[in-house]
């Protein structure tokens, strides 16, 4: 397997290109019962990719 150095600008251009979910879960618990639980969940997008997208759909098609 090749390894090749990607730039950190390069990596987040992608992500940020396709977007990503992160999930995640958080439990509080004393002697085995829990106390506290917190779902997480973001998602990662470019703003910009969105909004081209969103005015592409609104423009009539000729």
């Amino acid at each position: 397997m090749e390894r090749r150095e990607v730039a950190l600008v390069d990596l987040l251009d992608r992500v940020l290109a396709g977007g990503v979910v992160i999930t995640g879960e958080i439990t509080l618990c004393i002697a085995d019962i829990d106390l506290v639980r917190i779902s997480l969940r973001a998602l990662i997008a470019s703003v910009r990719g969105e909004a081209e997208e969103a005015e592409d759909d609104h423009r009539p098609r000729s």
